[in-house]
């Protein structure tokens, strides 16, 4: 079929695939009475492509089928399929700017008493939209009074759409109070991460982040850049954290597909600088990806 247009009004360049064809701009693609719309069977991931690479998009597309069978959902494309459309859908960009990777399933219909899914109604949308790298600048976050559910009553086990309402209040109340962002604790009151990334801190050269503890996700940028700390002959260790922890580092950072490594320059009242080992974890990153 021949490629279609819809409304433009997306802030950036926009392309969709969707229901075999390839959909320039804001497509509508959920229904009033669709169980996505009101009962919230959404998942997505996010894979990067910039400077010609596309590090981890294997991983990625592998995670929003994992986040699709978590949510009782049944993935309609294998992995491969996902990361072939999303190489084939880059070429419809310039090259210039850096493309956000955002496969999406959803249920159409409920299951059993309508709450549940319909597995078999299952659909699946490839969106790709230009937005640019952040640069290694950073930014200030607060002790968020919102916490992280566990696994027994929300799905943190996946990327899953119905848990971002959660980090955006914790988002809104912080740059309420002038801040950037939020660190987020669990329900034991261990910090997870920020609103929006894993999060990792530095003392006396060891490089510590909050272990993966099922409150959060463990992301696939996390992983990477604690291999390749760990590589480059770095300590880095997992363990729970708590808020006095942060406020005694040398050096805090987060991580996460957006822009990769990004540096922590203040926690409540407290400034920080833009610290080494967070401008090493970006430079291995850059290096490891350009390398692959």
């Amino acid at each position: 079929m021949a490629d279609q247009k819809v409304d433009t009004s997306s802030p950036t360049l926009t392309w969709n695939y969707v229901d075999g064809d390839w959909i320039e701009g804001n497509v509508p693609i959920i229904g009033t009475t669709s169980h996505a719309s009101w009962l919230g069977s959404t998942v997505f991931d996010g894979a990067r492509w910039f400077e010609g690479l596309a590090p981890d998009l294997d991983l990625h597309c592998e995670r929003v089928n994992a986040s699709a069978l978590a949510l009782g959902l049944e993935p309609t494309k294998t992995p491969k399929e996902i990361e072939q459309l999303a190489l084939e859908g880059i070429k419809r960009f310039d090259g210039k700017t850096a493309v956000y990777i955002k496969p999406m399933y959803w249920a159409e219909h409920g299951g059993y008493s309508l709450v549940p899914a319909d597995p078999a109604s299952t659909r699946f949308c490839l969106t790709l939209f230009e937005t640019a790298m952040l640069p290694l600048q950073g930014f200030t976050v607060s002790v968020s009074p919102f916490r992280r559910p566990s696994i027994e009553n929300a799905p943190t086990n996946a990327k899953a759409g119905c848990l971002y309402p959660n980090n955006g209040r914790a988002l809104l109340e912080a740059r309420s109070r002038g801040f950037g962002n939020a660190l987020v604790l669990d329900m034991l009151g261990n910090v997870a991460e920020t609103a929006s990334s894993n999060v990792f801190m530095v003392k006396d050269g060891v490089v510590y982040t909050p272990v993966a503890n099922g409150t959060f996700l463990a992301g696939i940028t996390r992983m990477r850049i604690m291999n390749l700390l760990r590589e480059a002959g770095h300590e880095v260790v997992e363990k729970s954290l708590k808020v006095s922890d942060f406020m005694d580092a040398d050096e805090i950072f987060s991580t996460g597909n957006h822009s990769k490594v990004l540096p922590i320059i203040g926690i409540e009242d407290k400034t920080l600088q833009i610290g080494p080992i967070a401008t090493k974890a970006r430079k291995l990153y850059m290096d490891w990806a350009k390398a692959g």
